[in-house]
């Protein structure tokens, strides 16, 4: 039975994959790792573009760290929480300074580069180095939960049930095991998706455990407050960082005034300047004005 759904699965993936430019051996693990930053809480299609924007301007770690930090901000655009564009160029100093611009092999050294945790040092050794490693998002828990232990996922941190099931359903070939995680996420990104499952479709439809038991809960969630965006910080903030990189050539600060006639509540628009000069995304000048930082 293992080896029927190994098969099929991959079978699958062939056949389904996503053409990602940083898929199928196409780029370095550096671009890899600057696909998975990027991806974190992203749609896919919005990261295509960013990508290979990105890569095209600076497309190895060392290339990176030396460019300018006003033009990383700037390159990240609407990708969301910046802050990852900060620690991307942080990682990249360090991988260019103490790895000779190659990244690390292993996954105790990733994981201790800046803005690295457990997944993404796990896609990178799965996906760039070709490691047997179990590679834990929502997506694959969702399939793995479903498939193997007919409940459904409810979100949170990845309990010690879930971490156990990923290693032991894992291939034990490293090749097939980069080729299991590829597809099982792939699966829960395009099939098995978390309100309305392609279970007709899904070639793991025969051993699934939640489709012969009804799916039950299927769409479930932990409770939680709804997250709303309009009015809050984060969108003042994305409007402050939007202004500085709609500027025209030859210009590099916005006024007070102009961000007053953006976001007329002064307290919040102060609290927000304040919070991305203490995150490094702006420099003040002039009193109250902006810039990217220098």
């Amino acid at each position: 039975m293992r080896a029927a759904v190994e098969r099929d699965l991959a079978l699958w993936w062939h056949q389904n994959a996503r053409d990602l430019p940083w898929r199928f051996g196409r780029t370095s693990p550096w671009g890899v790792l600057v696909s998975e930053v990027m991806s974190q809480q992203t749609q896919m299609s919005r990261v295509v573009g960013y990508w290979e924007a990105w890569m095209n301007k600076w497309p190895d770690a060392t290339a990176l760290a030396k460019a300018p930090t006003a033009e990383v901000i700037a390159a990240w655009g609407r990708l969301g929480y910046p802050r990852r564009a900060l620690r991307l160029q942080e990682c990249a100093g360090v991988v260019s300074e103490q790895y000779h611009d190659q990244l690390p092999h292993d996954y105790e050294s990733l994981v201790a580069l800046p803005g690295i945790g457990d997944y993404t040092a796990s896609a990178v050794m799965s996906f760039a180095f070709g490691e047997r490693v179990a590679v834990i998002d929502t997506n694959i828990r969702r399939v793995l939960g479903r498939a193997f232990l007919g409940v459904e996922s409810l979100g949170g941190s990845t309990s010690p049930v879930e971490r156990t099931l990923a290693w032991r359903v894992l291939p034990e070939a490293a090749a097939q095991s980069v080729v299991w995680n590829q597809g099982v996420m792939e699966l829960g990104a395009l099939v098995c998706t978390a309100k309305q499952p392609g279970c007709d479709s899904c070639p793991l439809r025969s051993m699934c455990v939640f489709l012969a038991a009804g799916r039950p809960g299927l769409g479930e969630r932990r409770t939680r407050p709804r997250q709303r965006f309009q009015g809050t910080n984060r969108q003042v903030r994305g409007i402050i960082l939007q202004s500085l990189r709609d500027l025209p050539d030859g210009q590099s600060v916005v006024t007070y005034d102009k961000l007053r006639e953006l976001w007329p509540d002064r307290a919040q628009l102060d609290l927000c300047i304040d919070s991305l000069e203490h995150d490094g995304l702006v420099e003040i000048v002039d009193g109250h004005a902006v810039r990217l930082p220098q």
